[in-house]
């Protein structure tokens, strides 16, 4: 093994195993490629990882010189994330035709981490290396100050570099004061800094797309990206730090990095890595502030972070804008609720609705809009190894037109693959969902029925009259009755003991979940579900947390049963 890609290599180790302590979504994408390393050896899957190619982006990279600060006129010394992020990003290829297998790459790191070097020596390597006649790099910004960030120390670079001008035949225009191209006349190849959206006829083969939490709206982004259609290998390249406006499009390309590293969507090729803390790391310890901050005691500097630690801790005012730019927590944004390895850990796919035959449920749904998704839920108690859990299953029901909609593929795929009953016509006909209940209760009696009174009137009122209003139990979706249940039901699929099918729509749902806290002011917290998007449905979730928490409320009750009141009493106080 070549020796980048063997430093790439232990670095994943050491992440995966704990040695290097790390965030959940970098340990997910080291793991991501020591899976496809082995994935790369079965005939199905269609990339494999070319080491030359690995190898030349690195020594690319350590050719350069650094332009500014104390290392300024040394050349760059990669640490060993900085080769994992190159290896990988260059490293893959299909193997039809061995050109590269990621075409848009995110990467959320914490301020003063090395970005705008690696943004730097990227659209060098593009411009000069990649072997694209032609090419067009663009550094896009929501300002000019902004896109020399990236182009500048760009342009300075290849200014101290004659070696490196001379063999890619490139030049130069303007000065380091005010930088304006990096080009290659031979071929017409430029490099370029770019505010707002590219020119008509623009063909970017590498935009870079710096601090992309700044950018109010997707629209340079779109079209340098639709620009890319004539290029065979053509790069999106973001780099970033949180930002604190979770309406950015920023933050909605981090929620899909996330859902690519947790398998809840699939694209192969997507390459994410976000650097940060955990949900439940406490910021408190300085120690979760080095973990985050991958370049601690290199281009960060040991004092100014214990400095910024320091004035989080002890001004108030500054405590939000510390945590954003030092640990990448976006600051307006919800918590994530389910941590997405747990609730795959949960799946076993040789669950069927069939094998709970004549046993009871509890039974929950979640009622959208006629022309929107709805979901059903039902929740049976179950044994297995000696443990007490439950078991969920899952049905889902969208109107024809919806699932017809441009930009709902995967509905059309879900309708296709059996995950969602799609109903005739423009609304959904909540009449399949009430004939599918009575058939459900005469395999598997429910025991109870929750429900959001939300949309529900119609349907809850058809059902009474047969199932009986005693069993139909009104929730609604606020903290005073959600928070315990959410609680308890995320409890359950950290101890392993709540099991699923692995229906795809009820996982893609539970990774839209953001976890709210309500408006109280006691020492007690109470929590709520909700989502960022309107397109991230959660009924499905919402639909388990309902039918666990009748579930569990009734599983303590039953435990008291035949008890006296001293017995009772004693029980709790044990």
């Amino acid at each position: 093994m070549k020796p980048y890609t063997k430093t790439a290599l232990q670095y994943c180790l050491d992440i995966t195993s704990g040695k290097i302590p790390a965030g959940p979504y970098v340990v997910l994408a080291c793991q991501r490629h020591l899976d496809d390393l082995e994935r790369a050896k079965t005939e199905d899957f269609p990339y494999r990882f070319d080491e030359e190619k690995a190898e030349r982006r690195c020594t690319f990279s350590e050719t350069l010189h650094h332009v500014k600060g104390k290392w300024a006129g040394e050349l760059l010394k990669l640490e060993p994330y900085q080769i994992f992020k190159r290896c990988c990003v260059w490293g893959w290829v299909k193997k039809a035709d061995g050109f590269r297998r990621f075409s848009t790459v995110f990467i959320l790191e914490p301020r003063k981490n090395g970005k705008s070097v690696t943004g730097a020596d990227t659209g060098l390597y593009m411009l000069a290396a990649d072997g694209e006649k032609g090419s067009e790099i663009y550094s896009g910004a929501t300002s000019e100050k902004q896109a020399l960030e990236v182009f500048r120390p760009a342009w300075m670079m290849a200014n101290k570099n004659k070696d490196l001008t001379d063999h890619f035949e490139l030049s130069l225009s303007g000065n380091p004061r005010n930088p304006t191209s990096i080009y290659r006349l031979s071929d017409m190849s430029r490099f370029e800094p770019l505010i707002g959206k590219p020119g008509f006829g623009s063909s970017p083969h590498c935009a870079i797309v710096d601090e992309y939490h700044e950018h109010k709206t997707s629209e340079q982004f779109d079209n340098m990206n639709t620009g890319m259609g004539a290029r065979e290998q053509p790069m999106m390249f973001v780099i970033s730090t949180a930002g604190t406006d979770t309406s950015s499009p920023c933050y909605d390309l981090y929620l899909r990095a996330i859902k690519v590293l947790e398998k809840t969507i699939e694209d192969e090729t997507f390459f994410g890595i976000m650097f940060g803390i955990e949900k439940d790391d406490d910021f408190k310890d300085f120690e979760v502030w080095k973990k985050a901050n991958p370049n601690y005691g290199v281009s960060i500097n040991k004092d100014y972070l214990h400095r910024k630690y320091t004035e989080a801790m002890t001004d108030a005012s500054k405590q939000n804008i510390n945590l954003c730019m030092h640990l990448n927590q976006w600051m307006n944004a919800g918590v994530a609720w389910m941590n997405m390895v747990k609730w795959e850990a949960c799946k076993d796919d040789s669950l069927k609705l069939e094998d709970f035959k004549g046993q009871p449920c509890y039974a929950a749904f979640d009622l959208a809009s006629k022309i929107d998704i709805s979901s059903l839920v039902l929740v049976f108690e179950h044994r297995r190894d000696g443990e007490s859990g439950y078991v969920v299953f899952a049905k889902h029901y969208l109107p024809e037109e919806t699932v017809q909609l441009a930009g709902n593929e995967h509905y059309d795929k879900w309708v296709k693959e059996g995950f969602i009953t799609q109903t005739p016509g423009a609304r959904t006909d909540f009449l399949y969902i009430e004939n599918d209940l009575k058939a459900i209760n005469t395999d598997h009696p429910i025991s109870e029925l929750a429900f959001d009174p939300k949309e529900a009137t119609y349907l809850i009122n058809n059902v009474m009259e047969w199932l009986g209003p005693e069993r139909c139990i009104e929730i609604t979706q606020g903290p005073t009755l959600m928070s315990e249940p959410m609680k308890e039901t995320e409890g359950l699929i950290y101890d392993g003991k709540l099991w699923h099918s692995g229906d795809p729509v009820l996982t893609w749902m539970m990774g839209n979940v953001v976890q709210r806290q309500g408006r109280n002011t006691g020492p007690v917290k109470y929590y709520y579900p909700t989502k960022q998007k309107s397109e991230n449905k959660i009924d499905g979730a919402v639909c388990i947390i309902m039918a666990i928490g009748r579930a569990i409320m009734h599983h303590e009750e039953s435990m008291f049963e035949g008890m006296s009141k001293e017995e009772i009493l004693e029980n709790i106080a044990f």
